[in-house]
């Protein structure tokens, strides 16, 4: 993999980028399985915000079942939210972050929004009263912002058109995919679901999830950019180049060929829809220093992708060398 002026092999970038473990499937079959020491395949990995990723389906299902539109008010389902930032957004735009809300992502500053709802889960508070204190900032629509809260609305407005909590919906879908392993799921004091950053699951359950973004309508619009202003490249520079922002998914290239699922200090998993190829990585990589953080989820990137060309067939059939 070449990327910051040097080439590094494999196990360079697994050991670089702070890597918990590592799997990858070729079509669903495991081709690489390794896990750092004390780790193995019955570990349970937090998978921070690839939980959003997981959400994208639930809020799908909503949406197959005739629960759900991507045009209702979300002040419809939840009038609570009529007078905050999120009165005049619709479903799908806290699906796509384009809410328009005041709302920073830094979970180094203490004070923001986004360390505040964090830390209503680490105490024991309701989590919603946080939501309940945001203000707007944009017309929805029109600025893509990285927000959790946009996250937590979008499961609070899925909540309550399906009549079924995170953990029962997360539930359903987990036996869609065959898991074979119970997932974790953080709660706050009043039983809510983190939908945006609290669940773990092994790596194996990990790349269910992912290839279940390989096929389907939903998972077609979830795996490109909602906007041309989330397209890869057009997105803050502080978080990466190379990723876009599509339904709560992180397409890779303009057309969705290549998604991933991305969470804080290094967790992913990355899709070629096209070829059924996974890669699950999971990191835990330094947070306080913002550039390295952007350096090792660049870097990583960079050999997600070099993974993928592996298993990427040329026109003979046979994997790239």
């Amino acid at each position: 993999m070449a990327g910051a002026g040097t080439v590094r092999g494999l196990d360079q970038w697994v050991t670089e980028t702070s890597t918990t473990s590592l799997l990858v499937l070729d079509r669903g079959t495991v081709v690489h399985e390794w896990y750092a020491a004390g780790l193995e395949a019955t570990t349970r990995f937090l998978g921070a915000s690839m939980t959003k990723s997981a959400l994208a389906h639930l809020v799908g299902r909503a949406v197959d079942e005739g629960a759900l539109d991507l045009d209702d008010p979300v002040a419809d389902h939840v009038p609570e939210l009529g007078a905050t930032g999120w009165r005049d957004a619709r479903v799908l735009d806290v699906l796509t972050m384009t809410s328009g809300v005041d709302w920073v992502e830094d979970h180094r500053d203490p004070d923001t929004p986004a360390s505040r709802l964090v830390g209503s889960f680490a105490e024991g508070r309701a989590s919603r009263d946080v939501l309940l204190e945001v203000g707007s900032e944009a017309a929805p629509g029109t600025r893509w912002t990285y927000c959790t809260g946009d996250s937590q609305v979008l499961d609070w407005v899925r909540e309550r058109a399906t009549d079924r909590p995170f953990a029962a919906d997360l539930a359903l879908l987990w036996a869609d995919l065959g898991c074979t392993e119970d997932a974790h799921v953080a709660v706050d004091g009043d039983g809510v679901a983190l939908a945006g950053g609290g669940l773990a699951a092994t790596s194996r359950d990990w790349s269910r999830l992912g290839l279940h973004a390989a096929a389907g309508a939903w998972a077609d619009a979830a795996a490109r950019p909602a906007y041309g202003f989330t397209a890869p490249g057009r997105l803050p520079s502080t978080i990466t180049a190379h990723v876009g922002f599509g339904r709560h998914w992180w397409p890779l290239d303009d057309h969705g060929d290549r998604v991933a699922a991305d969470g804080s200090r290094g967790q992913f998993v990355a899709v070629d829809r096209r070829t059924g190829a996974t890669v699950v990585k999971t990191s835990l990589w330094p947070y306080d220093d913002a550039w390295a953080d952007r350096q090792h989820r660049d870097l990583s990137y960079l050999g997600l992708h070099a993974l993928l060309d592996h298993l990427d067939p040329d026109p003979e059939g046979e994997p790239r060398p």
